[in-house]
């Protein structure tokens, strides 16, 4: 069997499994030398509270929004110069561990990473609560005419996947020690 034939038993998902895996270690193999001075505890938490502030900021700016205040959606270009460079940060120094597929990982990291992505999908479904009963709520009030209600739903909605997608990186780079030397 030539290297480049596939066993008859590996299905598509295991072929897409596998070039994951290929593709995660070729791009660790990348960025295991940048930002060496981010890659410590501290500053992994740092990044992380960072994270968490411009999220909090986020969903206040979707608040704004549901006040009818026409200049708030300008806020979310801060609010992204913020999360855009300090998320790629996180990933890079905590090494992707949040996202990594199985097979790049050791039994250890992939509990960690299980429990890490069961807290964030649990986060996830009990923030997104907020802007469904805001928007089923509000719609009722309002008859679905208030174009700020839906505008600041989607918004708030935005915000909560945001902070799903990226909780378990965070999580992640909060509770994991400094790399050994």
């Amino acid at each position: 069997m030539s290297e480049t034939s596939v066993p008859a038993d590996r299905t598509l998902i295991d072929r897409y499994q596998d070039y994951r895996t290929r593709r995660f270690l070729k791009t660790e193999r990348a960025y295991a030398n940048k930002l060496p001075g981010w890659r410590s505890q501290p500053r992994r938490r740092l990044l992380v509270i960072v994270l968490a502030a411009t999220f909090a900021f986020m969903f206040a700016v979707s608040v704004l929004c549901a006040f009818g205040i026409d200049w708030a959606p300008l806020l979310w270009l801060p609010a992204c110069l913020v999360f855009l460079p300090a998320w790629t940060m996180l990933q890079i120094v905590s090494g992707r561990q949040g996202d990594a597929p199985q097979a790049a990982l050791d039994e250890y990291e992939v509990q960690q990473r299980n429990s890490a992505r069961s807290i964030g999908l649990t986060v996830t479904q009990y923030l997104m609560l907020v802007p469904i009963f805001y928007l089923v709520f509000g719609a009722t009030l309002t008859g679905g005419t208030d174009t700020d209600m839906a505008y600041a739903g989607g918004s708030m909605a935005l915000a909560v996947l945001l902070v799903g997608g990226c909780l378990p990186a965070m999580i992640l780079g909060w509770i994991r020690p400094d790399p050994e030397a």
